[in-house]
């Protein structure tokens, strides 16, 4: 998303016949608008006397989460790019062997790359879920349904960062160098859907009392 564009403007490029922005894009935003509601629930928590034993630990909660917040906004656009690049690839020239030699090796090096980009957003992912969960845990508890809004947001941008992961993975034609890529998303995303389930739990409970 460039952060120049409203959000009209961006919901109408997100609608257009354009491939980006695209479901990659889509789902580093939403780990950004996870972390833009962790804000908020960190804005309404500290300096309340209530909370004053947690305020610290709040406070480090928002600092961390405004740094993500920032690197899902980059990958939000280095997810265009990716894939930029490997439409790019496609159209090099294969006239002779030589040519259609560079074009394959330039294909796989953009496709990786594009699959290296959803995978670090599914990794920041794992590393923000906890920091909701606090927030959850010991933030304002009158904002407890906005901490588990965005804990939703978290899990949907891990499910639809390893889609990309898949989609990328399997246009390879070698796919030895992002096995490991593959892998490891693939085992952060089931941590997240559990922890998600877990923390979604404590929230409806604390919301039922």
């Amino acid at each position: 998303m460039n952060l120049s564009d409203t959000l009209q403007e961006y919901l109408d490029e997100l609608s257009s016949n354009s491939p980006t922005p695209g479901g990659g894009n889509v789902s580093a935003f939403s780990g950004a608008l996870a972390c833009s509601l962790g804000i908020m629930v960190c804005g309404l928590t500290i300096g309340k006397k209530k909370y004053t034993d947690v305020e610290e630990d709040i406070k480090l909660v928002k600092e961390k989460l405004e740094n993500k917040k920032a690197l899902f906004l980059e990958l939000a656009d280095k997810d265009n790019l990716a894939f930029d690049s490997v439409m790019s690839a496609f159209k090099l020239p294969k006239d002779n062997d030589e040519q259609k030699k560079h074009r394959s090796n330039e294909i796989e090096k953009a496709t990786l790359a594009a699959a290296e980009v959803p995978a670090r957003v599914v990794e920041i992912c794992s590393y923000v879920l906890p920091l909701l969960g606090l927030l959850a845990e010991k933030g304002n508890q009158n904002s407890i349904s906005d901490a588990g809004v965005a804990v939703s947001l978290v899990e949907t941008a891990a499910q639809g960062a390893f889609l990309n992961v898949m989609i990328n993975y399997d246009s390879l034609t070698d796919k030895t160098p992002a096995n490991s890529l593959f892998i490891n998303s693939g085992r952060m995303l089931q941590e997240i859907r559990e922890n998600t389930k877990n923390i979604i739990t404590v929230i409806t409970e604390g919301l039922a009392k």
